[in-house]
């Protein structure tokens, strides 16, 4: 009888895939085996549909692709013949009995078993029950090297299925999971109670594999770990970063005990959410293969953090900032875009729109004779602004970073084919006191990763001032909007936490705002539809997580 091996050495590979990009993601996965092989590693844990890339939504519908990636595991399952280290890794699989959201298990130059998804997540940002079909059956831990594996993969230990306990009582010894969990704030305690939960259903200790990097509007950041069957945090691995660790297991009796491992520093909430927005417009720039981008830099802080999350993301010289004045810009906001833009080191550029403009009021007049100026003469200028933007990028190839928050997405402030323009926009997701939080925080630290200066790169005073779009005479957001921290508290209650008008206002708010605001929201849906993907931070963003009707005449009354 061959002896049970005492030691285990696992690399988990917590790396950046691109969706689509099979060569690529492959030849990403031969790098980190053969990193962890020259760690000692016996074996490599990769995470959900890496060779696919997560989520490949409705490319798995294509033949084409499915061979692709298919040839691309059976490709990589023959390299396992050099005596390195076994491998698990994600992939789609068509079978008999269905699309699979897959893994396939190789050793020894040979695919030694396919594990399918048996639990389909349908909420949220996730809809793979459109796509795949659930494995038809739990299936066993695979033996590896005297060891058995159970590998659940990613929602397989999220509900209460019991997937993780049915693979303990078939004697699985150790759990290996690769998911893809997408970041939103405080997500890793989640994760954290998720996986606590399963080890005390199953007594195994349980290793979480996490993807990394921005896929469209999800942040994936990584911070892979495991939990002990002792239910103790065993390893932790950094977040926001590539990296493959190998953790040393040993067999301790009945149980599996890790000795060595990586214990990361999880960031708090300002950084982790700054380096998720920093991310996610870096690999959507550079995966859409963007040599720079633009953005029209206002004086306002909306403008000043993007522009800051754009140098920190890409570098000071693949960033064009636009200043573009009209009569209603003011000589302080001029200043402080002059003053942001040298701090950042950015190009800096002025071109006014009095002209076109004018040009524009000039060609309505007869049209509008009689009319009261207002609201669309405010737009012109927005708009104006939105197509010179649009001309620079046409003209040099740049993306248009659009600055919309999610306080003005939200209410509809924000002007259709003007300020809203643009190819991404990394504070789609964040509320306006989250914003000024954000940039007190960036003002005192430097993110790791990032390529812009320390010190202070966003003027104090574009923090301090009033916030104005600067559309008419002394205008200011507050002219119109109840103020930010009132307005950001009803519409969490209204968007992420789905609360009636009645709640919000026993929390101590006015009932006639809580209806404008409610009003407000819902009217702005069309909007929000042709508005740009961005980086999603939040429980619930526009977009993947709130899917409300454009035609819709319900209001809360009670």
């Amino acid at each position: 009888m061959t002896k049970k091996p005492d030691i285990l050495r696992i690399a988990v590979a917590q790396l950046n895939p691109t969706v689509g990009d099979v060569a690529g993601n492959l030849a990403k996965a031969r790098e980190a085996r053969a990193d962890a092989a020259r760690q000692g590693a016996d074996l490599v844990l990769y995470t959900e549909l890496f060779l696919a890339g997560y989520p490949p939504e409705d490319l798995v519908l294509k033949p084409a692709f499915l061979k692709a990636c298919e040839r691309a595991a059976q490709d990589f399952a023959a390299d396992t013949a050099d005596g390195g280290p076994g491998v698990i890794i994600g992939t789609p699989l068509k079978r008999k009995s269905g699309t699979h959201n897959s893994i396939v298990f190789a050793d020894g130059g040979k695919i030694i078993a396919e594990r399918y998804k048996l639990d389909l997540p349908n909420y949220g940002e996730f809809d793979e029950k459109r796509v795949f079909q659930a494995g038809p059956e739990i299936q066993g831990p695979v033996n590896f090297r005297g060891v058995r594996i159970g590998v659940p993969i990613c929602e397989d230990i999220w509900g209460d299925v019991g997937i993780c306990e049915t693979l303990a009582e078939s004697g699985a010894e150790i759990l290996l999971v690769p998911n893809g969990s997408p970041y939103y704030r405080a997500k890793i305690d989640v994760r954290h109670q998720v996986v606590i939960r399963q080890v005390i259903e199953c007594g195994l200790p349980i290793i979480y594999a996490n993807q990394l990097g921005g896929q469209d509007e999800l942040i994936f950041d990584g911070a892979s770990f495991a939990i002990g069957a002792d239910k103790t945090l065993a390893f932790q691995m950094s977040q926001f970063e590539d990296a493959v660790d190998v953790t040393t297991w040993n067999r301790q009796g009945d149980h599996w005990v890790c000795s060595q491992g990586p214990m990361s520093k999880i960031p708090e909430r300002e950084e982790a959410d700054y380096r998720a927005c920093m991310l996610g417009l870096r690999d959507y720039v550079n995966k859409n293969g963007f040599k720079n981008v633009v953005l029209g830099l206002s004086g306002g802080i909306d403008s000043a953090i993007c522009a800051a999350l754009a140098v920190d993301a890409l570098g000071e010289e693949r960033l064009r900032a636009v200043m573009m004045p009209y009569r209603y810009t003011s000589k302080d906001s001029l200043k402080d875009a002059e003053d942001c833009a040298r701090a950042l080191g950015c190009r800096y550029d002025i071109v006014p729109i009095f002209e076109p403009v004018e040009g524009f009021l000039h060609a309505l007049t007869q049209m509008f004779e009689g009319t009261k100026e207002g609201i669309t003469e405010e737009n012109l200028q927005s708009r104006a602004r939105g197509t010179i933007l649009m001309a620079i990028s046409n003209k040099f190839g740049s993306m248009v970073v659009t600055t919309g928050n999610k306080s003005e997405m939200s209410v509809g402030y924000a002007t259709l084919y003007g300020d809203m323009n643009g190819g991404f926009n990394p504070i789609k997701d964040l509320y306006k006191m989250q914003v000024y939080a954000l940039s007190r925080w960036r003002n005192s630290r430097v993110p790791p990763g990032a390529l812009g200066p320390s010190g202070e790169v966003i003027p104090k005073n574009i923090i301090d001032k009033a916030p104005s779009a600067e559309l008419r005479e002394n205008q200011t957001d507050q002219d119109s909007l109840p103020p930010y921290p009132v307005l950001d508290d009803i519409l969490e209650c209204l968007v992420e936490n789905e609360m009636g008008v009645d709640d919000i206002v026993a929390r101590g708010h006015d009932r006639a705002t809580v209806t404008r605001i409610e009003h407000l929201l819902y009217i702005a849906e069309y909007k929000r539809r042709q508005a740009a993907p961005g980086v999603k931070i939040t429980r619930k963003n526009f977009g993947r997580d709130r899917r409300y009707p454009i035609t819709n005449r319900f209001r809360d009354r009670g």
